[in-house]
């Protein structure tokens, strides 16, 4: 990269929404996205297509890819600390099941408004989740790295990416989520507060910080507005965008929240979301939808939260052939591309290698 361009990507980091510099993508003509700049491409929970998930491991991979954006998922311990693990229940993705000394801390709680029985977080303690090991969830993908790597904490992912960004020269984003806030706020332990301290400690918490904070629920967004400058992005479940008839179009959203006490109206509109949030996670079959129909029907969604001065972060991409639409013949490249075509914003890839390859390809297409 020539000294020009690098001094381009360092200014264009120092505002709010520009996010880390993006070395891999040439800007060689403007994209469609609301800034005109190159989508990001945010590792979704770290590589975790290669390697067990929320591990750091997982994160640093994805940082040697080139990723944009590591993306921690955050729960709480009984003792009040955060770490990273995709939901409060630790079943699937570390050995608690073998565990013979943790058997009875198995309990049923109720998450999003259902019985659930499992070994949440919240009946640990830091000290005691340090003695899980990680494993791979998913069975698609190799066992190869099961039990070798700890739960990090939210403090020690910091470190990585502070670490990484200066030994790398790139400012390495972070994308953290606050999982499941209305279960942990019934539990006397809320997570946003712990999230911003851990932020402000480190002198994070400000406008130009590559660091976006996204939830599912919106009171607890609401509640964050007030408190950071930071970017923050309303995740859409399916069933959150309400569509006209042809399918196509938005007309509402739908945004639960499962009891949190905080109170304040949930959005009714993309407008609504607009006054507390900077950016809107669909699900990607929310923005192309499978009706039935030979190929995906595409929506405004993108169009329309542009509109409303929204960016569209998308959510998940993958490798695998079952994960992916028909019409993408079993190329992920493809599917990447489309999303790109249509003016993405960023994307959330457990195979941030494969997604940083589509952008290059398609920056200098």
């Amino acid at each position: 990269m020539n000294r020009l361009l690098r001094f381009g990507f360092l200014v264009a980091m120092v505002s709010m929404m520009s996010g880390p510099a993006q070395a891999q993508s040439p800007v060689q003509d403007k994209w469609a996205t609301l800034d005109g700049k190159p989508p990001l491409v945010i590792a979704h929970r770290g590589a975790s297509g290669y390697r067990p998930e929320h591990t750091l491991a997982s994160y640093l991979l994805a940082i040697e890819f080139g990723a944009d954006y590591v993306e921690p998922d955050l729960v709480a311990t009984r003792d009040g600390q955060l770490i990273a693990r995709h939901e409060p229940l630790l079943d699937d993705t570390t050995d608690v099941k073998s565990r013979p000394e943790f058997a009875s801390r198995r309990s049923t709680k109720t998450l999003d408004g259902k019985e659930v029985t499992g070994f949440f977080a919240s009946d640990f303690t830091l000290a005691e989740i340090r003695q899980l090991r990680a494993v791979q969830p998913n069975p698609a993908r190799s066992k190869e790295f099961d039990g070798k790597f700890t739960v990090p904490t939210f403090e020690e992912i910091l470190d990585l990416v502070e670490q990484e960004s200066a030994k790398r020269g790139r400012r390495i984003g972070i994308y953290p989520e606050t999982k499941h806030p209305a279960f942990h706020l019934q539990l006397n332990l809320p997570l946003e507060d712990r999230l911003l301290d851990a932020l402000n400690r480190r002198g994070l918490n400000k406008a130009g910080t590559p660091i976006f904070i996204q939830s599912f629920e919106s009171a607890n967004l609401q509640y964050l507005r007030a408190k950071t400058p930071l970017p923050l992005v309303q995740l859409m479940d399916e069933g959150s965008l309400i569509y006209d008839d042809s399918g196509k179009r938005v007309v509402s959203v739908s945004i639960p929240d499962y009891g949190d006490r905080r109170g304040g109206e949930g959005p009714k509109s993309l407008g609504d979301v607009a006054k507390y949030a900077n950016a809107i996670g669909p699900w990607k079959r929310q923005i192309l939808r499978d009706v039935g129909q030979p190929k995906l029907l595409t929506t405004s969604v993108i169009e329309q939260a542009h509109q409303a001065d929204l960016r569209v972060h998308t959510y998940t991409f993958r490798n695998e052939p079952a994960t992916l639409a028909p019409e993408y013949n079993n190329d992920p490249l493809q599917e990447y591309r489309r999303f790109y075509e249509l003016g993405i914003d960023g994307v959330f890839s457990d195979f941030s290698d494969t997604a940083l390859k589509a952008r290059t390809a398609w920056a200098s297409r």
